[in-house]
């Protein structure tokens, strides 16, 4: 693999690659971990923008508890890079939605987002209390969240990483928060599907999704790179998928 250095040289920000392969470390630990199949279409895709390669890989798991683990690592040209990860629930839990989020480009990072965020009310109370308890760092560049950011926690990370040293803390936070999140997996107890408590968290990933959705900046990087068509269905079928009927 090479150096930190090195791929700061050639255009790649080491971040991007060092949290992918910490949350593929952290995936591995959770209970009854399995492949989810994904569309050979939606896997490996490669295009353009603006006269630039554009490469997205998408990486899909399952496990106890989550109906779907959702790994997304895109690269434009020499510059851009971004790493999407979420972890849906299965309804029947009482578990919070894992999501991560990177933006990096030859300037440094200029997002970087960690959160475990409740789909009914508020988060479940051992693991508030563990998010409450845990490290928290400083970085110099706090970030506002977006106006459709109501749906994250009171513990969401949005921060702008200055230096390698602010980097390694957010490795940090994610891994945090996943440990947090495998040890609440490997602790609940599935409910039944028409429990009032699975149907309001259904209504409430359905929320979550709806939300997310609203980020026009995704929705516009895709149909510039590809077509409306296709932008609706990659972030329809793949990234904010809605869960299914109960």
């Amino acid at each position: 693999m090479p150096s930190t250095e090195a791929q700061r040289a050639e255009g790649v920000h080491p971040l991007v690659d060092a949290l992918a392969e910490r949350i593929r470390q952290q995936w591995a630990l959770l209970p009854e971990l399995a492949p989810l199949a994904v569309d050979p279409a939606l896997e490996a895709i490669t295009g353009s923008l603006d006269g630039e390669h554009l490469f997205i890989r998408n990486e899909l798991r399952q496990c106890r508890g989550l109906r779907k683990l959702h790994l997304e690592t895109a690269r434009l040209g020499a510059g851009l890079q971004i790493l999407h990860c979420v972890f849906f629930p299965d309804p029947r839990y009482d578990l919070p939605v894992f999501g991560a989020d990177i933006v990096a480009g030859r300037g440094g990072v200029s997002a970087a987002i960690v959160d475990l965020s409740p789909v009914r009310g508020d988060l479940p109370e051992g693991i508030d209390a563990a998010l409450e308890g845990r490290e928290r760092h400083t970085y110099e560049g706090e970030r506002e969240l977006p106006p459709w950011g109501s749906i994250f926690s009171r513990h969401v990370r949005f921060v702008r990483p200055a230096n390698p040293q602010e980097e390694e803390w957010f490795i940090e936070e994610v891994a945090c928060f996943l440990q947090i999140l495998g040890e609440a997996i490997r602790g609940t107890e599935p409910q039944s599907s028409q429990h009032p408590n699975t149907i309001k968290r259904w209504a409430g990933q359905l929320h979550y999704c709806k939300q997310q959705k609203q980020n026009d900046k995704t929705r516009r990087v895709l149909e510039k790179a590809f077509n409306p068509e296709w932008a609706d269905r990659y972030i329809e079928e793949l990234l904010f998928d809605d869960p299914a009927p109960l």
